[in-house]
């Protein structure tokens, strides 16, 4: 690659670099590609390493760059929209559903939890854990708050842990008669073990959606799913559910 200097712009440095770089990805680099280390990219552009570094955090905040532990700066894929939509007409592990069981346990629920399914603080209530993953990548994860009372005919025997038990868990639930669901969407900070799952690092924006369903004039189940900001953006709309929709090919715009 040739060295690119910076002329002198009225706009902060910056972000007249995040703009010649988002140039270079576009022309210059695949997805998935490693960007040069800093260093290399700082004499190319004749900037500060602390001008480059506030241009690459700009680019990873707008989705283009992925800091990744171990790997480096990488071109991110398009971002993915989380369609937040205002009808639902399944439950949660229907055969449309996009998520992936992993885990169930049967313990007592946070506080919160436990207020919004009218339970007592000490109640154990199944709590499944489900995780979801796009073009290779893990983009959301969610606990699903199931109480005993939803699913009164599950038995232990059938499955007794795992995401054999999760699976059975949803299984039971499909057989309350779904009134409607409500969704909350909030921005938040990822906690270590939602980063360690998403692959990003502690504190990294995360978008937070809380969905209650409503069945028998009372909350049946609550799902608190987690989606990486760098890769997603909320769309609205009356499909229902929350789906996640992928833009046409690109190399990296």
């Amino acid at each position: 690659m040739g060295t690119t200097q910076l002329e002198t712009v009225p706009e902060p440095k910056y972000w007249h670099l995040r703009t010649v770089l988002s140039e270079a990805l576009d022309s210059e680099f695949s997805v998935g590609e490693i960007l040069p280390n800093e260093r290399d990219l700082a004499a190319r552009f004749g900037v500060a390493r602390a001008t480059l570094r506030q241009a690459l955090e700009q680019l990873e905040l707008e989705g283009r760059l992925q800091r990744r532990r171990g790997v480096g700066t990488t071109v991110a894929p398009p971002r993915m929209g989380v369609s937040v939509g205002t009808a639902q007409h399944a439950w949660p592990g229907g055969s449309d559903d996009a998520w992936q069981a992993v885990d169930c346990t049967l313990v007592a629920p946070p506080a919160a939890i436990a207020e919004t399914l009218v339970t007592g603080r000490e109640e154990p209530v199944h709590t499944v854990r489900r995780s979801r993953v796009s073009q290779g990548q893990p983009v959301a994860a969610e606990l699903l708050y199931i109480p005993a009372s939803s699913v009164p005919d599950l038995s232990a025997i059938d499955a007794p842990s795992g995401a054999a038990r999760a699976r059975a868990v949803l299984r039971e639930l499909q057989h309350l008669e779904l009134e409607r669901h409500e969704n909350a969407v909030e921005l938040g900070s990822a906690r270590a073990d939602d980063a360690k799952e998403l692959d990003r690092l502690p504190g990294a924006p995360v978008l937070v959606v809380t969905t209650r369903f409503i069945a028998l004039g009372r909350v049946a189940a609550l799902s608190v799913a987690t989606y990486r900001a760098d890769t997603c953006r909320l769309t609205f709309g009356d499909s229902g559910g929350v789906q996640i929709h992928h833009g046409p090919e690109r190399r990296a715009s």
